[in-house]
C-alpha cells in the first residue's frame, strides 16, 4: 500500500435542512509534504472537533480501489481522491485484512489502526447525496481511521509498512458489520474478540460493550 493522495481542507460553508454549517468535508490534494500530529495533520481544518480529529481519529484513510464503486452507484464518475473526506487516499486499502491494533510505518510516522468510519450526514454532503450516509453504511467498506503513535512528516508516494499486529484482534470490515449488518453470522464471535481489546477507541469501545452485554441476555 502506497499514498496516492494526502487532502486537506478550509473550512467552508454549506447547508443542511436550512441551516448554514461550517465544514472541513470538502477536502482537496495536496503536492507538498505534511506534518502528521497526534490530533490531526498540518494544513487540515475540522468545525466539529467532538466528533473529527482527536486522539482516535487523527488521520482517516480511504481506499482509491472503491472508488470505481462509487463512480457507478452515485452516477459521479468524476471522483477524485479527497471526495470521501479522506485524509488518505491509499492504494489498495483493505479493511477485510487490516485490523485494530496494526502499526504502520510511513514516511516518518507511525500509525495505528483505531476505528472504522460511521458516516454522518456531512458525508451526504461532500458527495451531493443525502443516501449517500445510508449506501456508505450498507457497502461496509468505511476506510480508516488511525491514531499517532509517532507524529512526522509524509509525503504522496509513501509507502505504508505493517510493523506490528496485535494477537486476536479483528478486521475493521468484521467490526464494521458486526455493528450494522443484522444478516451476519460471524457477528458474535466479532464482538466477542473486540470485547478484549485495549487498542478499541472510546467510541466503539461503547457499541462494543453495548452489544456483548446483549449477547450476554440473549
Amino acid at each position: 500500500m502506497h499514498i496516492i493522495s494526502i487532502n486537506t481542507s478550509v473550512l467552508k460553508e454549506a447547508t443542511h435542512q436550512g441551516k448554514t454549517i461550517l465544514t472541513g468535508i470538502f477536502k482537496t490534494p495536496t503536492d507538498q509534504a505534511i506534518t502528521v500530529g497526534k490530533m490531526n495533520i498540518s494544513n487540515d481544518l475540522q468545525a466539529d472537533l467532538e466528533n473529527h480529529g482527536g486522539e482516535h481519529k487523527a488521520v482517516y484513510a480511504f481506499s482509491q480501489h472503491h472508488y470505481p464503486y462509487w463512480r457507478e452507484v452515485l452516477n459521479q464518475q468524476t471522483l477524485t481522491p479527497g471526495a470521501f473526506g479522506e485524509n488518505l487516499t491509499i492504494e489498495h486499502l483493505d479493511e477485510a485484512n487490516i485490523q485494530l491494533g496494526d502499526q504502520y510505518e510511513v514516511g516518518e510516522c507511525v500509525l495505528e489502526v483505531s476505528q472504522p468510519r460511521v458516516p454522518c450526514f456531512k458525508l451526504g454532503l461532500a458527495l451531493n447525496n443525502k443516501h449517500a450516509p445510508k449506501l456508505f453504511t450498507q457497502y461496509f467498506h468505511t476506510g480508516v481511521y488511525f491514531r499517532v503513535i509517532k507524529e512526522g512528516a509524509i509525503q504522496k508516494g509513501d509507502k505504508l509498512t505493517l510493523i506490528k499486529r496485535v494477537v486476536n484482534s479483528v478486521s475493521v470490515h468484521d467490526l464494521f458489520r458486526a455493528k450494522f449488518d443484522k444478516s451476519f453470522e460471524g457477528a458474535q464471535e466479532i464482538i466477542n474478540k473486540a470485547y478484549k481489546l485495549d487498542c478499541i477507541s472510546p467510541e466503539w469501545r461503547e457499541k462494543v460493550d453495548k452489544l456483548y452485554s446483549r449477547l450476554l441476555v440473549n
